[in-house]
């Protein structure tokens, strides 16, 4: 897909946002909304979308509700790092299919990174789907930082 095209409003964030699709929820405000990755690329694998903007990339995204993703990244970010203790955190945002966007409503991934371990990223729908209890347990414990 190309940096051009339509809004699908079948998107499976979009269908987050409509409730049809569960998330493991970290954070929500009236702008924005977090959640931990079902198929994580790291323990605590975070995104964050606007709840408002039906931009599919960043660089369809108004202003405003770019500033908003971004705050609520720093936030959950902060929080991340506070309970997981990680050594970095990677901040991650991809336009378009080349680039490696697998889904059209823009998002940003935090990515909590430890000493020794590869810092590549894998394409969605090639990695391991994570256990819904287990995700339920590590947003609980980043939550308590919220």
């Amino acid at each position: 897909m190309s940096l051009d095209g339509t809004y699908d409003e079948g998107n499976v964030f979009a269908l987050i946002l409509e409730s049809k699709i569960p998330c493991t929820r970290l954070y929500e405000d009236e702008h924005t909304l977090s959640f931990l990755d079902i198929m994580p690329q790291t323990k605590g694998h975070a995104l964050v979308i606007s709840k408002w903007s039906r931009a599919r990339n960043l660089l369809d995204m108004e202003d405003e509700a770019l500033a908003q993703v971004m705050a609520t990244a720093k936030k959950v970010a902060t929080a991340i790092r506070d309970a997981l203790k990680p050594d970095g955190i990677q901040i991650a945002q991809f336009n378009g299919a080349p680039a490696g966007q697998t889904i059209f409503h823009m998002h940003v991934h935090i990515l909590p990174r430890w000493s020794g371990e590869p810092i590549g990223f894998v394409p969605h729908g090639q990695g391991a789907q994570a256990d819904g209890e287990q995700l339920q347990a590590l947003a609980q414990e980043i939550r308590a930082y919220l």
